[in-house]
């Protein structure tokens, strides 16, 4: 049973317009089996990660409550940076993971503006002095103040002064690999937002300018396909789907783009869209197999599966490799805040083309509920819908086999 939501918002669909994005007042089905084959479809990454969902308690405070006011949140936070300098790691872990909670669930741009030197110093010294979660929780915060704090010269400043940090850690084969993952990430997404991973280089792939793609594509094309064979299942994904990425880009660069060794590279990834091994956990088989035929779709000249994300009165269409690479990156750092932000952080509604933050009162919101019944008939049609298309794909694959 799906679970309720707090504030009793609805969650609503809409027709579609240009730019990927609109207001909209269809109805969500809200069913736990879209939710699942939207999850199946998802391009975030499942990196394993020593960031934890529950904050420590370790400050005698909370996780944040969304619902509380700003001025106890900003209270919160302060206490929040303040544990950042205390002599305990595990009073500093605890400051970080509440840290990072609360710049995920809720916008503090100004507040964090007037504290952004302080912040910067604690985090400095985190990069520094700590080890391994300590490290990764740091970088995690530094990216989400990135995205809080938006391209202004400010947040540009914070992000260069912690750059040198961030990159020492990458490079050092002792720091452990969670941290150095987080490093990587925070350097691609303050790159991203102010002007190795895997998908951190493919995020900063989509806005690389025109006149360099063709020298990458030269480059690095022939590379990926070796990291197809890796045992790490994460890394087999972001591979496949950053291969995707580049012949997006090389298509919008030449409509009749060919890739030299095409049979071999759709061999390979038919393999994993059809792997069955029985040594893999069965969910990452499940979420291999799910990315690999839409890599292999895509490639062998097919159109890019579009995602619908809906979140408030509002839909986002994800309908293309470059916009999927972007909305994983944000949806990695922010989490369960990922639909706040698309509602208010001005930045994020600029990168997706969603417009001016919408101001809806209660009569607005109520106006657009739907009823128990057509959310029943919606769920419906989609349970038909799907089952004809898994139908489909298993008489595709019967054929395969």
């Amino acid at each position: 049973m799906p679970r309720a939501r707090k504030d009793g918002a609805p969650r609503k669909g809409g027709p579609r317009r240009r730019g990927g994005a609109q207001s909209s007042i269809q109805a969500d089905s809200g069913s736990s089996e879209d939710e699942a084959a939207s999850e199946a479809r998802s391009t975030t990454s499942d990196c394993p990660s020593l960031l934890s969902t529950v904050a420590e308690d370790s400050l005698g405070g909370s996780a944040v409550d969304e619902q509380g006011p700003q001025e106890d949140l900003e209270e919160k936070v302060k206490e929040y940076v303040d544990g950042l300098t205390d002599k305990s790691a595990k009073t500093r872990q605890g400051a970080l993971e509440s840290l990072r909670l609360a710049l995920a669930s809720r916008l503090l741009p100004d507040f964090l503006l007037e504290r952004r030197l302080t912040l910067a110093d604690a985090l400095e010294k985190c990069l520094k002095k700590g080890k391994g979660e300590e490290q990764a929780l740091a970088a995690a915060v530094v990216g989400l103040l990135c995205v809080q704090l938006g391209p202004g010269p400010k947040g540009e400043e914070l992000f260069h002064s912690l750059r040198p940090l961030l990159v020492c850690v990458l490079s050092d084969s002792t720091a452990s690999p969670a941290a150095r993952l987080h490093c990587a990430s925070a350097l691609g997404l303050g790159c991203y937002v102010a002007a190795a991973d895997v998908q951190a280089w493919a995020l900063l792939l989509t806005i690389c300018p025109s006149t360099h793609v063709s020298h990458i594509l030269d480059r690095q094309l022939p590379r990926l396909p070796q990291l197809l064979s890796s045992e790490n299942v994460n890394l087999r994904i972001a591979a496949g789907e950053t291969i995707a990425l580049l012949f997006e880009l090389a298509r919008d660069l030449e409509e009749d783009f060919i890739y030299e060794d095409m049979d071999a590279l759709c061999s390979a990834l038919r393999t994993l869209a059809t792997d069955s091994s029985k040594y893999r956990a069965k969910s990452d088989r499940r979420r291999q197999r799910s990315t690999f035929r839409a890599v292999l779709h895509f490639v062998e000249g097919g159109n890019c599966e579009e995602e619908t994300v809906r979140f408030g009165v509002e839909v986002l269409y994800v309908d293309s490799w470059a916009r999927r690479r972007i909305y994983a990156a944000f949806k990695d750092v922010l989490g369960s805040g990922m639909h706040h932000h698309l509602q208010n952080n001005e930045l994020l509604r600029d990168i997706f083309g969603l417009g001016p933050v919408l101001v809806l009162d209660a009569t607005a919101l109520k106006a657009c509920k739907t009823s128990r019944f057509e959310k029943h008939l919606y769920n419906a049609a989609a349970f038909k819908a799907r089952t004809k298309a898994r139908s489909r794909m298993r008489d595709k694959r019967a054929d395969i086999l």
